[in-house]
C-alpha cells in the first residue's frame, strides 16, 4: 500500500498542484507524474471513464509516483465505495452543500472506527497479502483525502457546518458552478466570494482547494494561493493548449529573427 504523498505535503504546509484529466489517458497521468505534479484529478463527474479505466489510471499514477484522486459523479455511498475500491487515494465530491452531507461523505469513505465504508479486499488492500485487515483499513483511513466541493451559494452559507466535519480534509471551491449558483454575475463577483471563502476555510483549520483555474492566468492562481489556497487543480487540456500556443509563438519569433 502506498503513501499519499499529496496528503503528506499538505500536512507539511506545501501547496500542491494537480492536473484535471477528463478522458481515459493513462499516459497523461504518467506524464504529469514525470513532470512533477503532485496529483491527478480523474474527472468522472464530467468525463466518460468507467471504473475499469479509472483503475488503470490509478495504476499509472502509482507507477509514476503521483497521487490518484477522482472527482466522482455524486455523493452516494455506493458510488464512493466503488470508486475507492479501485485504489484511489482521494475523492473530490461535487455539490456538498451542508455539514450533514459532508459528514455522510466522510463516513462513507472511511472504515470503522472513522466511518462505515463497506469492507472488501482487492487492490486497495494489497489483496490482503502480507497485511492484516486491521492494518490495511487503518492505513487506508490515514492516507485518504476526502474533498467536498463548495460550489453553490448554499454551501457558502453553510460553510461553518461543513468546516466542523472532522473527516473532510480539503474544501474545494469551484468557480464555474459557484458562478452559476450566483446567477452568472461578472467574474469579479465570483472571485470576490472565493476570496472570502478561502481564508475562512484556512482559519477553520482545513486545507482549501481552488478549481476552474485558467492556466494562462498564473497571477490569478497566485492570488488565491496568497489568500490561503493550497490545493490547486488546473485543466490538462488548458495546459496543453498553452504549451502548443507557446511553441508556435517561439517558432514564429525564431523565424522573424534575421
Amino acid at each position: 500500500m502506498q503513501t499519499n504523498t499529496t496528503k503528506a505535503k499538505l500536512a507539511a504546509g506545501d501547496v500542491v498542484f494537480g492536473a484535471i484529466i477528463t478522458r481515459y489517458s493513462p499516459d497523461l497521468v504518467e506524464i504529469f507524474g514525470a513532470v512533477g505534479y503532485d496529483f491527478v484529478m480523474i474527472d468522472c463527474e464530467h468525463g466518460p471513464m468507467n471504473l475499469d479505466q479509472v483503475e488503470h489510471m490509478v495504476r499509472a499514477a502509482e507507477t509514476f509516483g503521483i497521487t490518484p484522486i477522482a472527482r466522482i459523479p455524486n455523493k452516494e455511498e455506493s458510488t464512493i465505495l466503488r470508486f475507492l475500491d479501485r485504489g484511489l487515494q482521494g475523492i473530490i465530491v461535487p455539490h456538498v452543500n451542508s455539514g450533514e452531507q459532508a459528514a455522510g461523505v466522510a463516513r462513507a469513505a472511511r472504515y470503522h472506527p472513522d466511518g462505515q465504508r463497506g469492507m472488501g479486499g482487492g487492490r486497495a488492500h494489497d489483496y490482503g497479502i502480507g497485511v492484516t485487515r486491521d492494518e490495511s483499513t487503518s492505513w487506508v483511513n490515514s492516507q485518504l483525502l476526502v474533498i467536498p466541493m463548495v460550489e453553490e451559494v448554499e454551501a457558502v452559507n453553510n460553510l461553518d457546518q461543513i468546516l466542523a466535519v472532522p473527516g473532510a480534509d480539503v474544501l474545494h471551491v469551484a468557480a464555474s458552478d459557484l458562478g452559476q449558483s450566483m446567477g452568472f454575475p461578472p467574474v469579479s463577483e465570483v472571485r470576490k466570494v472565493m476570496g472570502e471563502v478561502i481564508p475562512r476555510v484556512r482559519a477553520g483549520g482545513k486545507n482549501v482547494g481552488v478549481g476552474g483555474n485558467n492556466p494562462a492566468d498564473a497571477a490569478g492562481v497566485a492570488e488565491f494561493i496568497k489568500l490561503g489556497a493550497n490545493f490547486v487543480t488546473v485543466s490538462s487540456q488548458g495546459l496543453m493548449r498553452l504549451a502548443a500556443e507557446d511553441f508556435r509563438k517561439r517558432v514564429d519569433e525564431a523565424l522573424a529573427t534575421p
